[in-house]
């Protein structure tokens, strides 16, 4: 009787304990199941992340510029004497570019190194042979050279200018005559006339010298200086005898005639010579250069833009030799930068040059680089840092504001 109490009481317990294990064996299954989803869904984000780095080149490796930079050390750099971007003083280079260029190598954190060219088609064959790393000057930015390279912005604002003689004695009329009588040309008219005289005079002598009347004696001295002075007289329009013979009126005529040609020849040398000598009054602007001979650098934009507008151009390597042919007369006027131009005309052409018309075309100057060249953005950030900074400005009020000059 007890064991069948006992057994029954056994009974009623495991049946109240039954629904408890149910529920927590239930629960059990869940919690696994929610960790099983929570790591599948850690391991697809993960996944989606390394697909994404993987396929990402920028965002799984991004080096620091100044690492690149580094590793070609120390810089080359190409530049070329251009006053007053460039100066070269016993070997030592200075001027406005070669200030800012060092600035820019200081901001960035390089070291460089100038290497000099004697022109800009030079400088950009050595960019363009992986000879330098870039080059800085006075070098214009145009659409056909960013087809090859590269630029940074804008270093400088400039454009064309035209430049000519400046006549000290243009206000005095006696230097300009008295160098009109010793140019070359009016001395091979004056040749020319005499000549011209001694044979008149020995014709007129030989026709007149027989007639009874006639105006010269019939020795051949003192008769052939009468003959000459008659022949210089009428050759200037000027004769106050007439031959008595017919053959002497026959050739008196046309001695005569001879002169009036002879005075109009002599009269379009003179004025010509004279207008020769003041030729930059007539040089204002573009308009007066097509007829005149104009110097400028070969290779040069102001060399295409003359060539563009038809202009005749006396091309040569450097801009002081262009200086040398407006001085010498062998061109009318220069057209170069004209920053370039004021620089010479304030310093060693006072006096003897000046600046004339307004600016013919602006174009900016820039540093030239190779195309997709890793220094491009750096140099740029530096440039608007100096900009920002008002170091530019102190470097342009150095080399460009007259008061320092």
């Amino acid at each position: 009787m007890i064991n069948a109490i006992a057994t029954k009481f056994r009974q009623l317990i495991a049946a109240r304990k039954s629904p408890i294990s149910y529920f927590d064996r239930h629960n059990h299954k869940n919690k696994t199941k929610r960790s099983i989803a929570l790591y599948t869904c850690v391991g697809l984000v993960s996944a989606i992340l390394a697909l994404l780095l993987i396929t990402s080149p920028g965002l799984a490796q991004k080096p620091e510029p100044q690492q690149s930079l580094k590793l070609q050390q120390p810089l080359l750099v190409a530049t070329r004497v251009i006053p007053p971007f460039v100066l070269s003083n016993k070997g030592e280079l200075s001027g406005f570019s070669i200030d800012l260029w060092r600035s820019i190598a200081t901001q960035i954190g390089i070291e460089s190194k100038l290497i000099e060219y004697s022109s800009v088609p030079e400088l950009i064959s050595a960019i363009k042979d992986n000879k330098v790393n870039l080059g800085i000057a006075a070098i214009s930015i145009t659409a056909e050279r960013e087809q090859n390279f590269d630029f940074s912005l804008p270093i400088f604002a400039s454009g064309l200018q035209i430049m000519v003689r400046n006549l000290e004695s243009k206000n005095s009329a006696f230097p300009n005559i008295l160098q009109l009588f010793f140019s070359t040309s009016l001395l091979q008219v004056i040749g020319v006339a005499l000549v011209l005289i001694v044979i008149a005079a020995h014709i007129i002598w030989l026709s007149e010298r027989n007639h009874k009347e006639g105006m010269i004696s019939e020795s051949y001295f003192p008769g052939i200086f009468k003959a000459c002075w008659w022949a210089a007289a009428t050759l200037a329009t000027q004769a106050d005898e007439m031959p008595k013979g017919v053959l002497g009126r026959f050739i008196a005529i046309v001695w005569m005639f001879i002169g009036v040609l002879f005075v109009a020849y002599f009269t379009a040398s003179a004025t010509t010579s004279l207008t020769v000598q003041q030729l930059q009054g007539d040089i204002r602007s573009i308009d007066d250069l097509p007829g005149k001979v104009v110097a400028t650098t070969a290779g040069s934009t102001a060399a295409t833009y003359l060539r563009e507008h038809h202009i005749s151009v006396l091309e040569v390597p450097k801009i002081e030799e262009a200086y040398k042919a407006l001085q010498t007369k062998k061109a009318d006027a220069v057209v170069f930068d004209a920053p370039v131009l004021l620089f010479y005309a304030a310093n060693e052409g006072k006096g003897k040059v000046e600046i004339v018309g307004s600016i013919l075309r602006e174009e900016s100057y820039g540093i030239i680089l190779p195309n997709n060249s890793p220094y491009r953005k750096p140099i740029n950030q530096a440039l608007l840092n100096l900009k920002e900074n008002g170091t530019y400005q102190s470097l342009y009020d150095k080399w460009f504001d007259p008061k320092n000059s």
